[in-house]
């Protein structure tokens, strides 16, 4: 792994009290031996045995990008900044592991990607995994309040539980009759939107969309999803999919 960061130059200047015991016409290779002090000291190092580089909040930075489904200013400014401030290293830390990290400034958010190229036998850190239909549906109906709070200049969209409820339940088949287990799957899908910080609950029943909607589901996915929910076929497509799923992560935060 090649790292991008340098030493700073370190300029040696004796004390007074060597250069007075040192004859003037001393020669340079006759002079008496100092000690050049390490270029880092253990204060740097986080913890036992640390032999990273970088520093503590793009340490942070980059772990929350594996950990998570992505990394937004708004929720971590303070990793953000770092992310921006050393995003070459980073990159280069995540190209190590044959993974893309994604930087997207408009929207404030990073997240990553699963490389695959032809030609290259490249073990899979992250899977690709399909959403959920019931969650597919939730997900575009966020998007399009998305776009529409955006288009009346609203700097945040948000949606109720129970207009995710009805518009999910809309699509139920004509002789569905178990709703209460129709229901429980929605309000799962609702979980699940809120547990990967796709919906953030800013009160009981209440969620704001956030911008990683537009992410994972980009305009031409929109468009095919869009014209499934108008066709009469029952076909369903393939699920909205996600490639930045990490395939060993268990922890909460993860889209696993």
């Amino acid at each position: 792994m090649t790292d991008t960061t340098t030493e700073p130059a370190v300029e040696h200047v004796a004390d007074a009290d060597t250069v007075s015991d040192t004859p003037a016409d001393t020669p340079a290779d006759e002079a008496p031996f100092v000690e050049t002090p390490a270029l880092a000291d253990d204060d740097a190092a986080l913890f036992a045995g640390d032999t990273g580089v970088l520093p503590y909040e793009a340490r942070r930075a980059l772990a929350l990008v594996l950990q998570r489904r992505y990394l937004s200013a708004a929720a971590h400014p303070a990793e953000w900044k770092a992310l921006l401030a050393h995003q070459n290293v980073l990159a280069s830390r995540c190209h190590d592991l044959f993974v893309e990290l994604v930087v997207d400034r408009d929207y404030e958010i990073a997240y990553k990607r699963q490389v695959r190229e032809a030609g290259l036998s490249i073990p899979v850190l992250l899977k690709d995994e399909p959403y959920k239909r019931v969650e597919t549906l939730l997900m575009l109906f966020a998007r399009n309040r998305f776009r529409q709070e955006q288009g009346a200049g609203e700097r945040a969209a948000h949606v109720d539980a129970e207009e995710l409820v009805d518009y999910a339940l809309g699509f139920l088949a004509a002789d569905e009759t178990n709703l209460a287990a129709r229901r429980r799957e929605v309000d799962n899908a609702i979980a699940t939107l809120v547990r990967e910080h796709v919906l953030d609950e800013v009160a009981e029943g209440r969620y704001r969309v956030q911008p990683v909607v537009e992410v994972l589901l980009p305009v031409e996915r929109l468009r095919e999803l869009t014209a499934w929910l108008r066709s009469p076929s029952v076909v369903e497509p393939d699920e909205a999919r996600d490639d930045e799923t990490d395939a060993v992560d268990e922890d909460e935060e993860s889209p696993a």
